[in-house]
């Protein structure tokens, strides 16, 4: 009998986890905040410290407190600006120049610009902060490079050409920086002390990669693509741990690693929310509805909310306006 009731409740047990499982996702919007404003938008960057996002577009970058959906300033100055990173040891801020081949920074207090900064490189896109290198770090689309720009003094330190165009990229912050290269479906690896390509990656069966995460912890980056797949590779030795299905255009995903948590925003108006269980296993628990466009996104590990730009934020049957540019706001309340 005892034996029986083990077993019993046992499958009681795996009952339960598998309902759990089945379960439906309670991801949602949470909010729609409207910010207005004309002009063309990339990627977006959440400060953690201030409660700030900062929002690459176009010709200035929007700055809104995540706190009251409220817009707080604006840093002009910029040339098809495409990406904003933070550097805050220095109280600045960075924005990729795409149309100047620049690097512009500005004061994060005040918004002010400064002087931009020329690299050698064409169409500066996407751009990180590597703490190992304390470099900063541009990747060109129009000249299949990246440029280290020294934040300390101001000037380009070196460049490294990569072997494909370049769109998104991640540093594990330890010396290692990964990018995907659009046009050849691979990820390359660089040294980022030696400033060399080191390793280039297959991606099969992705086409298109764009968006890139990375989970430090378990050495796994997640890459977006554009025939609707979120492909999981092992950042060590560059196989194929998983293959998950996404929405359709995707340009950037996310990772909260306090959650176990893997994002994909696709264009075609959804959030693909991925589940992790452990480095190597993976589930799609939900496809939330957002915007169409809503293509970008930054991730708050502290609140667990996910922040989306689109051309319409507005309630479905109200009508599309430039008016209705916005931040929409993704979570489980």
């Amino acid at each position: 009998m005892k034996r029986m009731a083990l077993v019993l409740a046992s499958l009681m047990a795996t009952s339960a986890a598998c309902m759990a499982a089945a379960a439906p996702s309670t991801y949602g919007v949470l909010q729609r905040y409207v910010l207005g404003g004309e002009g063309k938008w990339d990627y977006l960057t959440f400060d953690a410290g201030t409660n700030r996002l900062y929002i690459a577009r176009g010709n200035r970058v929007m700055v809104m407190d995540t706190s009251s959906g409220k817009l707080v300033g604006e840093v002009p100055g910029a040339i098809g600006a495409h990406r904003v990173v933070l550097v805050a040891q220095q109280h600045r801020g960075y924005v990729s120049n795409g149309h100047g081949n620049s690097v512009m920074p500005f004061d994060l207090a005040t918004l002010k610009p400064q002087p931009a900064i020329a690299i050698t490189g064409k169409g500066p896109d996407a751009m990180l902060f590597d703490e190992a290198s304390g470099k900063l770090w541009t990747f060109n689309g129009h000249s299949n490079s990246a440029s280290e720009i020294d934040p300390v003094t101001q000037k380009e330190a070196g460049s490294v050409m990569l072997p494909g165009k370049p769109e998104f990229a991640v540093t594990d912050n330890h010396g290692h920086i990964y990018v995907n290269l659009e046009d050849t479906s691979k990820i390359a690896e660089i040294d980022a002390h030696a400033g060399k390509v080191i390793a280039s990656w297959s991606l099969t069966p992705c086409e298109g990669p764009t968006g890139l995460a990375i989970d430090v912890k378990h050495a796994r980056l997640f890459s977006a693509c554009a025939n609707q797949h979120l492909v999981v590779m092992d950042a060590n030795d560059g196989h194929r741990v998983a293959v998950l299905p996404i929405g359709n255009d995707p340009d950037a995903a996310g990772y909260d690693a306090r959650a176990g948590v893997v994002y994909s925003s696709n264009a075609d108006g959804t959030l693909t929310v991925i589940r992790q269980d452990d480095a190597d296993h993976y589930a799609v628990i939900a496809n939330v509805a957002t915007a169409k466009g809503a293509r970008t996104l930054a991730v708050d590990e502290g609140t667990h909310h996910v922040y989306l730009a689109a051309p319409d934020v507005a309630e479905k049957g109200q009508g599309a306006s430039q008016a209705s540019f916005g931040v929409l706001v993704v979570g489980a309340p």
